[in-house]
């Protein structure tokens, strides 16, 4: 009986050692990368695009803006020139007339940066969502196991692949806007 529980104990000992040395093999095997989606988005060249075609979507609205403030600004030298020669009517009309184009001064600034709030979110979300597709795609076709990204405390600059994927999404891009 004592010479089964040794010979048991020995392989249960064998088994132990082999699995390991087994499991630190398999797993350097694994291979593993960590994004900054964060950094991805703000260097891909699909930002830029966006920005600039949100910049030319609002552009309207802010030379509306400027005018309207420009409008004000006259008004508001004109009457300062003008107030000690106005009649107590025409300094209330005035009064009223620059608190009225103020007002409509501060509704317009609120809506302007309301609607350009919204759609930059808006692209955001697609920006991300287009990222992480591009992520995923580079880590199927590298041979990724496993793409890590927010949450990282620390991270050695060789598991980083950040600009990797960042010339494959520029690569990408090339290849779309040529077409």
């Amino acid at each position: 009986m004592k010479f089964v529980k040794r010979h048991v104990v020995k392989a249960v000992m064998g088994v132990a050692l082999v699995c390991a040395f087994a499991l630190p093999a398999a797993a350097q095997e694994m291979k593993i990368g960590v994004v900054n989606l964060p950094a991805l988005i703000e260097r891909a060249p699909q930002t830029k695009s966006a920005m600039d075609a949100l910049q030319e979507e609002f552009a309207p609205r802010q030379r509306e803006f400027q005018a309207k403030q420009k409008e004000y600004e006259d008004l508001a030298a004109k009457a300062q020139k003008d107030l000690a020669v106005m009649g107590e009517t025409e300094r209330r009309n005035a009064e009223k007339d620059l608190r009225e184009l103020q007002r409509e001064l501060t509704r317009l600034q609120n809506e302007f940066q309301e609607d350009l709030n919204l759609r930059q979110n808006e692209e955001y979300g697609l920006l991300q969502r287009a990222m992480l597709k591009e992520v995923q795609d580079f880590a199927v076709s590298q041979g990724y196991d496993l793409i890590v990204g927010d949450g990282v405390l620390y991270v050695n600059t060789s598991v980083n692949i950040t600009d990797e994927i960042l010339r494959t999404v520029e690569a990408n891009y090339q290849a779309t806007s040529a077409r």
